[in-house]
């Protein structure tokens, strides 16, 4: 596995992904995180996904050069999570392609992250993720060193705020 950085040009791949998500949680009865219409297909979402490849910063795991993974951060926290009392990295987006799911693509590039902070000095990692359903989402997270700190809402939609602590190098 590879993980290069990212930009723009990955938004097809990332929407894509993100499509194949909300396809396999359609299947799976699990409609309450994204809902079951494509992300490509709801231009709002589709725009917010650009925001993010424009505005963040982006890292994509690739597996025999196929993209298997992408992650956004960035140096503050979106406006529905309160905003930390020090510098912090925080994980805006992370999805695996269906096709390299359970082959630690996710786990690499939360680790990837997690270095990304230690080489800017920061000592504190976040990331928000959908609370509802199973609680699956928030339990792979804790498994992945990640700590539960805060619940919220947004619009009807659950949502866990987790942390990590890291050691800057």
């Amino acid at each position: 596995m590879e993980i290069r950085r990212g930009g723009p040009a990955d938004l097809a791949v990332l929407l894509a992904m993100l499509d194949g998500a909300v396809a396999w949680l359609d299947a799976s009865g699990r409609t309450g995180q994204w809902g079951s219409r494509p992300w490509s297909a709801d231009q709002k979402r589709a725009g917010r996904v650009a925001d993010r490849v424009r505005e963040d910063v982006v890292w994509v795991a690739e597996v025999d050069g196929e993209p298997a993974g992408v992650l956004t951060h960035s140096g503050r926290a979106p406006e529905y999570v309160p905003a930390a009392d020090e510098p912090e990295l925080y994980v805006r987006i992370l999805v695996t392609s269906r096709a390299f799911t359970g082959r630690g693509v996710g786990g690499a590039l939360l680790d990837h992250a997690r270095d990304q902070a230690r080489a800017q000095g920061v000592g504190l990692v976040r990331v928000d993720c959908y609370a509802g359903g199973d609680g699956q989402l928030v339990r792979y997270y804790e498994r992945s060193g990640f700590t539960a700190v805060e619940k919220f809402t947004v619009e009807d939609w659950p949502g866990q705020l987790l942390a990590d602590r890291v050691t800057a190098s």
